[in-house]
Order: structure tokens, then sequence, then C-alpha cells
């Protein structure tokens, strides 16, 4: 009876010691965050951001074992943020949109640029049935011969251009660019109140053949399925076009949109506090195929952003994969 005591308290022994090692080794595994606060991230309200934003935070919080957070805001108060350090992350700022504010942070030393993400594109457009309607309306100075099809339903008297969200600086320059195209007094640059607004109400629009003519860019899902046209713009000049991303421009010229390049940016004291994160942000990049790809996933399926970034890390390994080290792939891939 003894020897069968024996014999039972040493296997609760060695079965408690290899539960004990298990747990050890379990907790060597566990990543640590290199940072202690809840690392904070702006969520300009566009698709893209949003999904890039909850794609880095996964791989965060599952490879890095990072706490983080997704804060609702606008571009320039991201940005005026991410200086005083409220936030630790401006997933994309696309830099021509910003020109002038980007510079004056940069140079305040608060605040860095990290990591390109790809090239977007800008432009305004019209539906080619529209196109085909008028056949002599190639630019957007052609727009003054074609008010009345563009009739503002607030003010019929004027015709209504669809620009971004109030808040965005994509609107600022919109109307700056309909005050240099001399189209200001015949034509509204109508904000709508947020993305979704914005995206749904060309979309009723576009399903009624309705004519009209809106600022938008690309990578979106709204540009790659529907059937548009780019309106012509005078020659890009970098001067200019400075201009008119700013409130007080005082002689607008028009010029057409350049490739806007779209990147990372980050809180320097986060950058000093965090340089294995750092690394990471540094090396996301998405080909624009791709980032187009994500986007109509979300058109058809109708998912959340959280959802498609979900999508994104299961379908894009190849991408996100190369961003950081095997290890912290490997916790990712398993967390999926």
């Amino acid at each position: 009876m003894a020897m069968i005591k024996t014999k039972v308290l040493s296997a609760v022994f060695i079965a408690s010691a290899t539960f004990g090692l298990a747990r050890t080794a379990a907790a060597a595994d566990a990543p640590a965050c290199e940072v202690g606060d809840t690392i904070k991230f702006g969520g300009m309200n566009w698709e893209s951001n949003l999904i890039l934003a909850d794609v880095e935070r996964h791989i965060l919080e599952k490879g890095y074992g990072c706490q983080t957070e997704v804060v609702p805001t606008e571009t320039l108060t991201a940005l005026a943020a991410l200086e005083r350090g409220d936030l630790q992350v401006n997933t994309e700022i696309w830099l021509n949109s910003v020109s002038d504010a980007w510079a004056h942070a940069e140079k305040s030393g608060k605040v860095k640029r990290v990591g390109e993400l790809y090239t977007g594109r800008e432009a305004w457009y019209i539906p080619k049935y529209t196109a085909s309607k008028f056949p002599d309306l190639k630019s957007a100075a052609d727009l003054i011969k074609h008010k009345d099809a563009f009739a503002d339903p607030e003010n019929p008297d004027k015709g209504r251009i669809y620009g971004c969200p109030a808040g965005w600086n994509c609107q600022l320059i919109a109307t700056n660019l309909a005050k240099g195209l001399k189209l200001d007094k015949d034509f509204e640059v109508y904000a709508p109140g947020t993305g979704a607004a914005q995206k749904a109400a060309l979309m009723s629009a576009y399903k009624r053949k309705k004519d009209i003519v809106f600022y938008y860019w690309e990578p979106t899902p709204l540009v790659s399925t529907l059937e548009l046209v780019k309106l012509d713009m005078p020659a890009y000049d970098k001067e200019k076009q400075l201009c008119l991303t700013r409130e007080d421009c005082a002689d607008p010229q028009a010029v057409g949109y350049p490739e806007n390049p779209v990147f990372t940016a980050l809180n320097t004291q986060f950058i000093q506090n965090a340089p294995t994160l750092t690394a990471f942000f540094s090396k996301v990049s998405v080909p624009f195929d791709v980032v187009n790809k994500t986007l109509a996933h979300m058109e058809e399926s109708g998912a959340e952003t959280s959802e498609v970034a979900q999508w994104f890390l299961k379908n894009q390994q190849d991408i996100w994969s190369k961003w950081v080290p095997a290890e912290v792939a490997d916790r990712v891939k398993a967390s999926l």
C-alpha cells in the first residue's frame, strides 16, 4: 500500500513538474510588448485607412503582445494629435492632400515618416453615361457650359460638385480648385457629412443615371467598380498645388492632381520607445492592386473593416509576413 501511494505521489509530482515547465515555456513564448501603454491609431473614416489600421492592430496585439486602440478623428486633427503624442500611429497620410501641414509637423521633429504604403490617385469624375451625353465635356473647365445638368438640389441656380466630407483636407483642395477654374460663382462644392454619406450619395445618383461630377480617390471600390471618366485638369505645378492645400491661399490656380504618396507616420517619442515596432511599421507596404482587391471584397461582402482585416490576414500572408520576423508571423497565423 505504501509503495502504491509512493508511486501515485511520484506520478503527481512528475505531472505537476511537467505542467509547471509547460507553463514556464508558454510564458517564455508569449510576446511582451516593448511599450506598456495602449498604442493609439488615428481612425480616419475612409475604408483603406480603417482596414490597414485593423490589420496592423491585430499584428501588434497577437504578434507583439501589445494593447491597441483606434481613435476616430479627421486628417488634420489626427496630425496635430500625432505631434502632441495623443496618437502614436497615423496609418495613412496622403502627402499631396496635406503637404503644407505635413511639412510643418515634420519640421517640429515630433513626427516622422516611416513607411511607404502605396501611391494613391485623385481626380474629378463624371459617369460614362454623362460623358456620352455631353461629348464636349472633356475637362473640369468645361463644366461651366453644363451647369444646369448638374443642378444643386438645394440651390438650383447653381451646379453641384460633390467634394469631400467637412474636415477632410481634400474638400479644401476641391474648393480652392473650383475657384482656380472660375467655377465658384456657378457651382457649389458640396461637402457630405461623412465618407459613408459621400459614397451613398454618389452610388444613389449613379444608379438613377443622374448626371453628377465629383472628386474621388483610388484605390477605392467605388472607382474600380463604376464606369467613370476622368475630367482633364491643367498641368501639375508643385507650388500652385501646395497653395491649394492652404485655407489662406490668396490666389488659387487650377492644377491637376499628381500621384499621391501614401505613407505611415509615427510620433517620434514612440519611435524612441519602440524601435522593434518602428521597424515593423517601416516595412508595411501593399501593392496597389491588392488594396483594390481588398476593398472590392469589402464592397461585395458588406463586411466590417475588422472582418476585412481578418480576410486580408488570411488571404494575403505572402505580403504581410514580410513585414515581421518569422516568429511574429507564426503567432499571428496561429491567432487567425
